[in-house]
């Protein structure tokens, strides 16, 4: 399978993470800083870790509603996938990330010493680790 990045995409920041290389786990690796409004989506920075890690492909958090409807929220991970795709010509793929934010959240809580102001900056990171985690173990469990 190779090396995958998992992208938690917001609408300020895109939390980072990668798998190792025979894709069993996931660390965090970064929060790059984006702004939509202005068409500024990190990609130099994602370019920099494409290089480093020489991934075989994307893993985005697909935020859909609770419903499994789709909101304003999917269609921006999905053009941001499409941007990647251009820029990067590597396979995209979408994990359904509903409750991977209030997981993230409720693991951080768990380790008390995380403060408030702490957790907002590391939770978008571990958001996309547990996106990529997720998928790795569903991916894995359909080999299995």
């Amino acid at each position: 399978m190779g090396r995958l990045l998992g992208l938690d995409v917001g609408s300020k920041t895109v939390g980072v993470a990668v798998s190792d290389v025979l894709g069993w786990t996931a660390q965090g690796v970064e929060i790059i800083p984006i702004d939509e409004d202005n068409n500024e989506f990190g990609m130099d920075r994602m370019t920099e870790l494409v290089k480093e890690y020489q991934p075989s492909g994307f893993v985005l958090g697909l935020p859909k509603n609770m419903n499994n409807t789709s909101g304003p929220r999917v269609e921006a991970a999905q053009a941001y996938g499409e941007l990647l795709k251009e820029n990067f010509g590597l396979p995209i793929d979408f994990q359904d990330e509903r409750l991977t934010t209030v997981e993230a959240e409720r693991m951080l809580i768990e380790e008390a010493d995380t403060s408030r102001k702490k957790r907002k900056k590391v939770i978008d990171k571990l958001a996309a680790a547990l996106i990529l985690q997720n998928y790795l173990d569903r991916k894995g469990s359909l080999v299995n």
